[in-house]
């Protein structure tokens, strides 16, 4: 990721400057320390009757053509889960209802530094599944016949659903 070269206050160019024991980007003029956050995205693993995952083909980089679960970016004024439901529709065109916290963790990303990633499982859905948005496709898949998953965060979520999750008396919606 490219440091930020600007102040997003008074656009003055910044320095590196000590703050509490780490280099950070300073604006001189502002007297400031430019704090770059994590990027914040989620994940739905939606999980139908037989114990299949949804999962999307990626029509755009990064991973162009590589599988992951529906997700993207929360937007300003979201709530986590409210991304979550909204990236699953515009992806797949279903409608779900979240179950529960699959967990967060966190990757380095070229692109955006670090991307803090939330995972949520959907048992509970509706309507027809088609490829949306920046899906170039989207299908069900048994564990055991995985395609190759673009984001290690989603090979996480997967790996801790089949584990913990699959083989319960309440892993049925």
């Amino acid at each position: 990721m490219t440091p930020k070269l600007f102040c997003h206050f008074c656009g003055s160019r910044l320095t590196d400057h000590l703050v509490d024991g780490r280099i950070r980007r300073f604006c001189l003029t502002c007297q400031a320390p430019i704090y770059e956050n994590t990027v914040p995205a989620i994940c739905i693993m939606t999980v139908n009757d037989r114990q299949q995952v949804l999962l999307v083909k990626r029509g755009i980089d990064p991973k162009k053509g590589f599988w992951c679960l529906p997700g993207g970016f929360m937007e300003l004024k979201e709530t986590p889960e409210g991304a979550g439901l909204r990236e699953l529709q515009e992806e797949t065109g279903l409608c779900g209802k979240i179950d529960r916290l699959l967990g967060v963790t966190a990757h380095d990303s070229k692109l955006y530094g670090t991307v803090f990633v939330t995972g949520f499982l959907v048992r509970t859905f509706s309507g027809d599944l088609i490829a949306g948005d920046d899906a170039d496709a989207a299908g069900w898949f048994s564990a055991g016949a995985l395609p190759e998953i673009a984001f290690d965060s989603h090979q996480k979520f997967i790996r801790h659903y089949y584990t913990a999750y699959a083989n319960s008396p309440s892993s049925n919606p």
